[in-house]
């Protein structure tokens, strides 16, 4: 049953989802500051634990940002002793991605904070309901990122 509190607008999907992410966004955001940091440098510490030796063309395109803000932000983790560039043995103009050793604190204390959250916002959620959020999420993200897909928009009237 529809809590009758919500407006229309509190009930749109794509409103929600958005306000869901943003808000998500802003609570690692906060955090990372209380370390000295960014959430964009968690978000590459933690990409590149997952898939070390990206460039950073390809970090930037996983990031969805541009190549010259991922340089910066590589720039400041190197200059802390996170990051490192390395030539590519293949390609001496590309340079690869790789974490050092003094990441790997700042590395657990982010899967920390994640799993913390985690148990936080699905408090009162049962695994079922979990487990279809998950899958409706991920199909969705299936379908936007499914290869030819683009916009079948029509507006209305049309």
């Amino acid at each position: 049953m529809t809590n009758p509190a919500y407006t229309n607008l509190d009930r749109d999907f794509l409103i929600l989802l958005n306000d869901v992410a943003r808000l998500l966004r802003t609570r690692f955001d906060q955090i990372a500051r209380t370390r000295g940091m960014t959430r964009a440098q968690w978000v590459i510490l933690a990409r590149l634990s997952r898939q070390p030796g990206l460039s950073q063309n390809e970090l930037a395109g996983v990031c969805e940002v541009e190549p010259i803000t991922v340089g910066r932000l590589i720039d400041r983790l190197e200059s802390r002793g996170l990051v490192e560039r390395r030539f590519d043995p293949k390609d001496r103009r590309v340079r690869r991605l790789h974490l050092l050793p003094a990441a790997q604190p700042y590395l657990e204390e982010i899967n920390s904070y994640k799993e913390a959250m985690a148990l936080e916002i699905s408090e009162g959620i049962d695994k079922q309901t979990q487990d279809v959020l998950v899958d409706t999420l991920l199909n969705i993200k299936s379908k936007l990122t499914a290869e030819g897909s683009s916009p079948k928009l029509q507006m209305a009237g049309e």
